[in-house]
């Protein structure tokens, strides 16, 4: 049996690599471009705009949820989810920081490195 070994790497990487994961899915996706775009939006507006059901919406709202990605306020019998901003930004400062530091080094030309 294999074990994920993610305690050998920096908490940085660890939550590098979440973030990465949360966003690796069309749908969480589509749904941050939903929220952006509304500002504000009920989980069963959400689903309506997808080509999913509502429990996988709901599913998907939980990982971001999860993440403080979005936040979720309950009004009423609804659930009211929007984007948590101000974490978005942090999120794409830390993406432009690991891209800018894994590609300040030469490129790799074929055949250059002897492979």
């Amino acid at each position: 049996m294999t074990y994920a070994k993610t305690a050998a790497f920096t908490g940085e990487q660890q939550h590098l690599a979440q973030l990465a994961k949360a966003l690796a899915h069309p749908a969480r996706v589509a749904i941050i471009q939903l929220l952006a775009s509304r500002n504000t939006c009920i989980a069963g507006d959400i689903a309506a705009e997808l080509p999913l059901s509502r429990t996988t919406v709901s599913q998907h709202l939980q990982e971001l949820k999860a993440l403080d990605l979005i936040r979720g306020d309950i009004e009423g019998l609804t659930v009211c989810y929007c984007l948590n901003v101000e974490l978005l930004r942090q999120v794409q400062q830390q993406f432009s920081a690991f891209f800018e530091q894994v590609t300040v080094a030469a490129p790799c030309e074929p055949g250059a490195c002897g492979c």
